[in-house]
C-alpha cells in the first residue's frame, strides 16, 4: 500500500511539473491609442480583459478631457461642486511633486497652450500673436490650482485649463498592473501607446522582459531600436517631438508638442527624445515629459538629483550634432 502512495504521489508531482503557464495575449484600445497585454497564467478563461477595460473607463471617467461628461471636463468647464475619485487626487499629487521637482516645467496647466497650439481637443487658433500668448499665459500655472479635502478642485481663475494626458497613461498601466497582480499572476508586460510595465520574466525563454529605445528618425511603418534593454520590475516611458509636430498653414511656422510652461512656447529644446524608467509608469511618464521641457543641463541636474529615476536622453548640442546622455542606471540595463 506504502508503494502505491509513492507512486500516486509520484504521477501527481510529475503532472504539476508538466503543467506549464501559458502565455497569453491581450490587445484592445484606450486613451486614443492601442494596449497589448503578455502574462502567464495557468487559466485561459479567466476575466482579464474585462478588468482591465472597466480600468480604463474608470480612469476616462475621471480624467479624460476628450469626454464631455468626465469630472476633469466639468471641472474645466467651471464646475467647482466636483468631487474628485482616488484616480482624479493621485495623478494630481503626483503632477504637483513633479512640478515642484522641475521647477515648474511640468505643469499640467499647459492645457489652454495645447489646445491654441493644435493638440488638444479643440481647433487651434489660426495667429498666436505675443500679446495673445501673454494673455493666455495668465491661465497657466499648476499653483493657481488647489485640491481641497473634500475632493474639489478650485482654480484661481475660471478659464484655467487641467490636462493630465502626459501623466494619466502611465497612471492607468500602473492601474492595469495592479489589477493583473490582485489575480495572481505574477510575470506580465504592459503595453499602451510605446509605455510599458513589466513584472516578473518572460518565462518563455526564462529571461527578464527586454525593450526597444526607438530611433528618433524611426518611421511608423518601419520602427527601429536604437539600443535594447532589459526592465526588471519597473516601466519606462517616451517622449519626442520628431513626430508630434504642426505647421501653421498661415505663417509656416512649426509647433512641436512639447510647451514650454514658464514662456508659453512650443518651439523645439535641445532635447530631442527621452526614455525614462522608473518604478511607476505614472512618474516615467510625467518625467519624460519634464525633460523634453526642460533641456539637456536642467534635465541632467535634476537627474543627478532624483533618485530611482533613470533617463537615456537624445539631445542636440551647440554644434547641432546629435548626442546622447544615458543615466549610469539605465547603461546598467543595455543589452550589449
Amino acid at each position: 500500500m506504502k508503494h502505491l502512495s509513492l507512486f500516486l504521489l509520484t504521477l501527481l508531482l510529475l503532472g504539476c511539473a508538466n503543467k506549464k503557464e501559458k502565455l497569453i495575449t491581450l490587445n484592445g484600445l484606450a486613451f486614443g491609442t492601442t494596449y497589448k497585454i503578455e502574462y502567464y497564467n495557468f487559466n485561459t478563461d479567466n476575466n482579464i480583459k474585462k478588468g482591465i477595460d472597466s480600468v480604463v473607463i474608470a480612469i476616462n471617467k475621471s480624467l479624460s478631457t476628450y469626454l464631455p461628461e468626465s469630472d476633469i471636463s466639468k471641472i474645466n468647464k467651471g464646475n467647482t461642486a466636483i468631487k474628485t475619485d482616488i484616480l482624479f487626487q493621485d495623478v494630481f499629487m503626483l503632477s504637483k511633486e513633479i512640478h515642484l521637482k522641475s521647477k515648474g516645467y511640468f505643469d499640467p496647466t499647459v492645457g489652454v497652450l495645447r489646445n491654441a497650439y493644435g493638440f488638444g481637443d479643440t481647433k487651434p487658433i489660426k495667429s498666436i500673436s505675443k500679446f495673445k500668448l501673454d494673455s493666455m499665459m495668465n491661465y497657466v500655472g499648476f499653483d493657481k490650482v488647489e485640491l481641497l479635502k473634500t475632493g474639489q478642485v478650485i482654480k484661481e481663475k475660471k478659464n484655467i485649463y487641467l490636462d493630465f494626458n502626459s501623466i494619466a497613461k502611465g497612471y492607468a498601466i500602473d492601474k492595469m498592473a495592479e489589477y493583473i497582480q490582485s489575480n495572481s499572476i505574477d510575470n506580465f508586460r504592459i503595453e499602451v501607446g510605446g509605455e510599458i510595465k513589466t513584472i516578473g520574466k518572460n518565462l518563455a525563454y526564462d529571461m527578464n522582459w527586454t525593450i526597444g529605445i526607438e530611433r528618433i528618425d524611426s518611421k511608423v511603418d518601419n520602427r527601429k531600436s536604437r539600443a535594447r534593454i532589459e526592465l526588471i520590475n519597473k516601466s519606462i516611458a517616451g517622449s519626442g517631438n520628431f513626430r508630434k509636430n504642426r505647421v501653421d498653414p498661415i505663417t509656416n511656422k512649426k509647433y512641436v508638442h512639447t510647451i514650454n510652461p514658464l514662456n508659453g512656447n512650443a518651439e523645439q529644446g535641445n532635447v530631442l527624445s527621452s526614455y525614462v524608467i522608473a518604478n511607476t509608469c505614472a512618474e516615467a511618464d510625467g518625467y519624460a515629459t519634464a525633460f523634453m521641457a526642460m533641456g539637456i543641463e536642467k534635465s541632467k541636474k535634476l537627474l543627478s538629483e532624483l533618485k530611482e529615476i533613470d533617463a537615456y536622453l537624445v539631445y542636440s548640442d551647440s554644434l547641432g550634432e546629435t548626442r546622447v546622455y544615458i543615466t549610469k542606471g539605465f547603461k546598467k540595463l543595455i543589452i550589449k
